[in-house]
């Protein structure tokens, strides 16, 4: 880490386009100093330079376009998430969940053929061809 002045004003990290263009001119650059050129630093106390690799990142895949957090299903009041898996009730029912239920667009009496494997249960929504 280098020693800089405290003096030395900090610019304002580089975001969308213009950091994509500047990573490609970087390229000869270790990601380090590619993300310091971008402005992705901070100075300490001490005046040490610290190279924000996190952000850096976070901001080139943002820049991508690229979505890893998945877009948020059903009507935004949070709860469980699907598990796609169940368990057999002390009464020996299975109750398959309203998550499910949903993904699959289903409405109150839909009805559907039981079909028994091995291992596997298998329902096929009547009337429909999947």
């Amino acid at each position: 880490m280098a020693k800089k002045k405290n003096s030395d004003a900090q610019p304002q990290p580089l975001t969308g386009q213009a950091l994509l263009e500047k990573v490609r001119d970087l390229e000869h650059m270790s990601k380090e100093e590619k993300a310091r050129e971008c402005g992705y630093y901070t100075l300490t106390r001490g005046g040490v330079e610290r190279v924000n690799m996190m952000k850096f990142l976070n901001a080139l895949i943002d820049a991508e376009g690229i979505e890893l957090d998945g877009k948020q299903q059903g009507n935004g009041r949070g709860g469980r998430s699907a598990s796609y898996r169940i368990s057999v009730q002390s009464n020996g029912n299975l109750l398959i969940g309203s998550a499910y239920t949903k993904q699959m667009d289903l409405e109150p009496g839909d009805e559907f053929e039981i079909s028994l494997g091995r291992k596997h249960i298998h329902l096929k929504q009547v009337g429909s061809d999947a």
